[in-house]
């Protein structure tokens, strides 16, 4: 939902800026550049498909969502990279695409699917899969991502990669994943005589700790919640993943008419209204729990782990005082997060190409983005758990990797990694299904009367609905 809400509103049309400089021996398409040829389906085809890419291949990569300049550190070390990946792929030119403000506008990317204007290497959220299958907009590669060409790739969370899987093809490789949790204030936590490092786990557990911290008076709430713009039905769809529920049954119809969607709102009800626990402010968005956290007004609230760089960067606030727990009931809990596809009739070498940028890029343990002591020295933030696509051995070396050069206390987030829950991704038609579900939320957080199974079966009809005319 974080990115599939897509924040920014910018609209500017992508620019192309090419960064053909780093490339040390790079030069654009020419009469000897192999990614002219075509794809080709034999089995000998499979296994070159299979052959990492050779050095000595020339070929020219478009890459979307390259750092603006307004990103100077993510800039200069995207132009690092580039020049670092060229000494082993002197051939392979980068040109690297940037688009001010937001990287990926709804609108914009939806034209260019049906354009068919993407670059070769086009960043999606997970989420955006489908339309891009439906608009014939990415290549399997299937073929082409092997422990040779990705030798992280075996210790890939399968869940991850499976998100961009669709009927036993891959389409995309990732760069970044999450995972919602329960993120508190450290500072109300002690001062309410609450561990911060032991954060509720259930939901009776984080009633009583609401309690506690709303009895500090001075309008402090003890937990936030949204109920506009979407955001409800997200958080709505994430408390009941977390207690084992769903949104979407395997039949296709509205499954949160149900035992468990009605415990989720009955418990917000009385927090709401018999504890006097989540403030009297309501109809709140993204953004503005973090505003009431990063002030002390605020105890817990949903949250994946970049709500604290937001916290930080925007609003003041300082990294020892938050930290994060599992989803409450730890059943499962709503993920995602975004990759790169490569546009449908690429030739084998830029398969290959985009393949082997992404790997040193974006999956390599140590590489890229996973260099924090560069990020540490570049004054970007260190230590928060994500992305957490890693698993195995490649995790253990990741998080040393990162312990090592944190800018922020990593021990605030144990309970979190230490207590890892089962990601679970979006409903179908899920911005249309939260629009929807905003309704019980501001409902029962705003009429102390609200019946809570009226509120779910008008909603369990209009989501059948919406899900009827897919």
């Amino acid at each position: 939902m974080r990115t599939s809400l897509r924040r920014s509103t910018a609209t500017a049309l992508v620019c192309a800026l090419a960064v053909t400089a780093l490339a040390a021996c790079g030069t654009s398409s020419s009469g000897n550049d192999k990614s002219t040829q075509p794809n080709g389906g034999s089995a000998d085809a499979d296994a070159d498909a299979a052959a990492p890419l050779d050095p000595k291949t020339r070929v020219t990569l478009s890459i979307d969502c390259m750092p603006p300049a307004a990103k100077a550190a993510e800039l200069k070390e995207w132009q690092e990279d580039v020049a670092e990946f060229n000494k082993t792929y002197p051939n392979v030119t980068i040109e690297g695409r940037s688009t001010p403000g937001q990287c990926l506008e709804p609108p914009r990317f939806t034209a260019m699917l049906k354009a068919k204007s993407q670059p070769d290497v086009f960043y999606a959220y997970f989420t955006d899969l489908q339309q891009v299958l439906d608009n014939d907009g990415a290549e399997d590669v299937s073929a082409y991502v092997t422990p040779r060409s990705v030798p992280a790739l075996d210790d890939i969370d399968k869940n991850v990669l499976g998100v961009l899987t669709r009927d036993g093809k891959l389409y995309g490789l990732p760069t970044s994943n999450y995972t919602m949790g329960l993120l508190v204030n450290r500072k109300l936590f002690r001062q309410a005589g609450l561990n911060p490092d032991t954060p509720p786990r259930s939901w009776d557990e984080v009633r009583a700790a609401a309690r506690k911290i709303a009895a500090l008076g001075n309008g402090t709430a003890g937990y936030g919640e949204y109920s506009v713009d979407n955001t409800g039905g997200w958080h709505y769809t994430a408390a009941v993943y977390g207690l084992g529920g769903d949104i979407v049954g395997a039949d296709g119809k509205a499954a949160f008419n149900s035992p468990t969607g009605k415990q989720v709102v009955d418990n917000l009800r009385a927090m709401r209204w018999e504890d006097d626990s989540m403030g009297k402010t309501q109809l709140l968005k993204w953004g503005d729990l973090q505003k009431q956290m990063a002030s002390d007004k605020l105890g817990m609230f949903l949250a994946a782990p970049d709500d604290i760089t937001y916290m930080v960067q925007q609003l003041g606030a300082e990294y020892a005082n938050f930290g994060m727990g599992p989803l409450p009931g730890g059943a499962a809990t709503l993920a995602g997060g975004n990759g790169y596809m490569i546009k449908k009739g690429a030739s084998p070498d830029k398969i290959k190409a985009a393949v082997a940028w992404l790997n040193f890029k974006t999956l390599a343990v140590g590489k890229g983005q996973f260099r924090y002591d560069r990020s540490k020295a570049d004054g970007l933030p260190v230590g928060l758990p994500q992305p957490a696509f890693f698993t195995g051995a490649s995790k253990t070396r990741d998080d040393e990797l990162k312990a090592a050069s944190a800018t922020m206390p990593v021990a605030n987030f144990k309970a979190f990694l230490d207590n890892p829950v089962p990601g679970k991704a979006e409903p179908k038609k899920a911005q249309e299904v939260y629009k929807v579900l905003d309704k019980v939320m501001s409902g029962v957080l705003t009429n102390k009367d609200a019946d809570a199974g009226q509120l779910l079966a008008e909603a369990e009809k209009a989501v059948n609905r919406l899900l009827a005319n897919q």
